[in-house]
């Protein structure tokens, strides 16, 4: 019977600790950051860029020191934080794009004046 319960309880202490995720579970973060620099985001999206690139860091620190839990969480949030750069520089390229366009229509507009005067609009 005390057999049983001890076995009981080793089982139950070793249920309750959390095993050391795989060597891939940095692969999707960093991923992510790659993707993130070459779509700009260091020159779009710098805080989100750094905020990927120290939760990255401090995850595998946590791995280090198996904190486990933590670091899982932490890279996960590197991968948000690199997705949202990546949307960051999509969206600033497309307003980059905009304003050029805008400008470019304003010059024409002011060319086709200056040719034809009133008679355009």
């Amino acid at each position: 019977m005390k057999a049983i319960l001890i076995s009981t309880c080793c089982l139950l202490l070793s249920a309750c600790t959390t095993t050391r995720p795989g060597p891939d579970v940095f692969d999707s973060a960093q991923k992510s950051i790659q993707l993130a620099e070459q779509a700009g985001g260091d020159e779009f999206a710098p805080v989100e860029m750094r905020f990927a690139r120290e939760k990255l860091e401090v995850a595998q620190l946590g791995i280090e020191k198996q904190k486990f839990e933590v670091a899982v969480y932490l890279l996960e949030q590197a991968e948000i934080n690199a997705e949202l750069a990546i949307e960051k520089s999509r969206t600033a390229k497309s307003r980059r794009k905009v304003n050029e366009l805008r400008k470019s229509n304003n010059e024409l507009k002011q060319n086709l004046n200056e040719s034809f005067g009133d008679e355009f609009k």
